[in-house]
């Protein structure tokens, strides 16, 4: 299936899930909105979070919609308008979520390990050291990502880039490269790992690995849920059945994760955000 028959499909999803909160909101039914990152595996996401969708709405007797999006982008569009309750959130979405749209984190993702930020190049790339990525044409990930687009900008502060181009996807990232279309691209180690494969044609090499462990992505909560709700999903996510918990991977019965390094990096990123989409981009 082709990227823009994804695209169409889970629009047609969405619109479906939209008549039908219509019809059910008429009635005065209580409806609640869990909001992730798909990328291109909207049909998976639909089916990976249909356990939770019935479990949560048998407790809480609501209407609860799952809206999976393309990229962080378009879910920060999602958070801005509060139109999402709950927020199953990568790392760098978790921290620009809670600061500055004050989602709660309530329990973090299950541990995944190699979590950090590369930039990869071709294997045969002259390239060396990060500073050799000046005056060069860098790939992105989108705002809303920590191992592609936070953390990357964080280590190239202070270089001139011949131009920035932001990716939709991880996937992306390693095509452009592979094309020719950017000297290097960012991404996380896992996702390099997983997508390396999909273009066994070529050959990449890791240019820099940020030493900088990132912490796991989080459910957040939103304020538009009000309190003694926030507090009941909370209580029924903690005692929800394994398999349930399993299929879309949160911790239960650990401690939301500390994002105050993550959200200083996300804080002096912005100060650079109006400077990206020049040529050349200056980041500093």
């Amino acid at each position: 299936m082709s990227t823009e028959s994804r695209r169409l499909f889970i629009l047609q999803i969405l619109l479906l899930l939209t008549a039908c909160a219509s019809d059910k909101s008429s009635n005065g039914q209580l409806e609640l909105v869990i909001g992730v990152i798909s990328y291109e595996e909207g049909k998976q996401a639909i089916e990976r979070f249909a356990p939770l969708r019935k479990y949560l709405g048998d407790k809480l007797g609501a209407l609860i919609q799952l809206e999976p999006t393309f990229n962080e982008k378009i879910a920060i569009e999602r958070i801005q308008r509060r139109t999402w309750s709950l927020v199953f959130a990568s790392p760098g979405l978790a921290a620009i979520t809670i600061a500055e749209y004050q989602y709660f984190p309530i329990f973090p993702f299950q541990y995944t390990t190699n979590s950090h930020s590369i930039f990869i190049v071709l294997k045969n790339s002259s390239l060396r050291k990060l500073k050799d990525l000046e005056g060069k044409i860098v790939a992105l990930g989108q705002p809303g990502s920590a191992t592609g687009y936070y953390f990357p900008l964080y280590n190239l502060y202070g270089l001139t880039l011949a131009e920035i181009l932001l990716a939709p996807t991880p996937k992306t990232v390693l095509e452009w490269v592979a094309q020719g279309k950017a000297a290097a691209g960012a991404i996380s180690l896992e996702e390099f790992y997983l997508h390396r494969r999909k273009l066994a044609a070529t050959e990449f090499r890791i240019l820099f690995s940020d030493s900088e462990t990132v912490p796991p992505g989080a459910v957040l909560i939103g304020q538009n849920v009000e309190i003694k709700r926030q507090e009941l999903i909370r209580n029924y996510l903690k005692e929800a059945p394994p398999t349930v918990v399993q299929d879309v991977g949160y911790l239960p019965n650990s401690e939301p994760p500390d994002y105050r390094y993550m959200i200083s990096v996300v804080k002096r990123v912005a100060s650079i955000n109006a400077r990206l989409n020049s040529k050349p981009a200056r980041l500093f």
